[in-house]
């Protein structure tokens, strides 16, 4: 068996940037369920609870990104390499659960609309424009490291452009009166939210259910390993995503004569040096054979 723990560069997460976020958006959000429920904005209080739901999803980021730095044991050899993986699921999934409220409540609405304080979902929305395009600038270069933080970054950037759609509504209600547009603007929201989430949720669902990361064919990697000549076979092959900064390959391979161990390090070495540069599959698994009479199928279901 082999492994190949060249893992690339990883990003070093800096936690306190979503520390400071966490409680600038609860001071957000105090401020716009106040001033939806004074101003009687659906717009703004949609806002609001996209903003608490930010807070809970940069709250469970922030644990995730903690967990995911503890070290393997005994009894978790992957240590929490996935905290951030599940988070980014439970994240993407509020982002839906969230934008399926507000189509309900835009609906009620839209059937009964009411006059709304034009000046304060303005100003609040301001407010939270600023707040979340802060938050926002201290994220994106983290955003890029994994789905964790990308997750996090998505619920302050929809929150932000939600914001900038809210003062654009208020500003239509204070010079227009068309009162109409709250719930015309938090039904566009939602549809957002479900695109940004289902997008997202699709992709954490894949690395968890150990799906071959979509950019990568077996098939493919299979021909590129049997180009070594000594190799016949390989077949009972899995490819899939630990989080992602690791790949993992495992495999078992067929060889053409009967060689010695020290031999098969050598092939080991330049199977593993192989897929890392093709692929980027940096932990690499295989299972030596030798005229072993079994299932020789690329992929083999028990």
């Amino acid at each position: 068996m082999g492994h190949n723990h060249d893992h690339g560069p990883i990003q070093d997460i800096k936690g306190k940037n979503l520390l400071f976020s966490i409680f600038l958006n609860i001071g957000i959000t105090l401020a716009q369920v106040i001033g939806g429920l004074l101003s009687g904005s659906l717009a703004l209080l949609s806002d609001a609870l996209h903003n608490f739901s930010d807070v809970l999803s940069l709250l469970v980021s922030y644990i995730a990104n903690i967990l995911s730095k503890r070290d393997a044991s005994l009894k978790h050899t992957f240590g929490y390499k996935r905290a951030e993986i599940v988070a980014a699921f439970v994240n993407a999934s509020t982002l839906i659960v969230v934008a399926v409220i507000l189509i309900i409540e835009a609906v009620q609405r839209f059937q009964n609309p009411e006059p709304i304080n034009s000046n304060l979902v303005i100003w609040l929305s301001l407010l939270a424009i600023v707040g979340n395009g802060l938050s926002v600038l201290l994220l994106k270069k983290d955003s890029k490291a994994n789905l964790n933080m990308r997750s996090a970054y998505l619920h302050l950037l929809t929150d932000m452009m939600a914001s900038v759609a809210v003062l654009a509504g208020g500003l239509l209600m204070k010079y227009y009166q068309i009162f109409w547009v709250d719930s015309v603007l938090t039904l566009a929201i939602a549809v957002y939210l479900i695109i940004v989430g289902y997008d997202l949720l699709r992709s954490a669902t894949k690395v968890l259910m150990l799906f071959t990361p979509s950019d990568l064919a077996l098939e493919d990697i299979a021909e590129k390993i049997c180009t070594i000549s000594q190799i016949k076979n390989v077949h009972h092959l899995h490819v899939w995503q630990l989080n992602e900064a690791e790949i993992h390959l495992e495999a078992h391979v067929d060889f053409h004569k009967d060689i010695s161990l020290s031999k098969f390090e050598e092939l080991l070495s330049e199977i593993e040096e192989l897929v890392y540069h093709s692929y980027g599959i940096n932990h690499v698994n295989i299972q030596p054979e030798f005229g072993k009479c079994e299932n020789k199928d690329l992929i083999v279901q028990d």
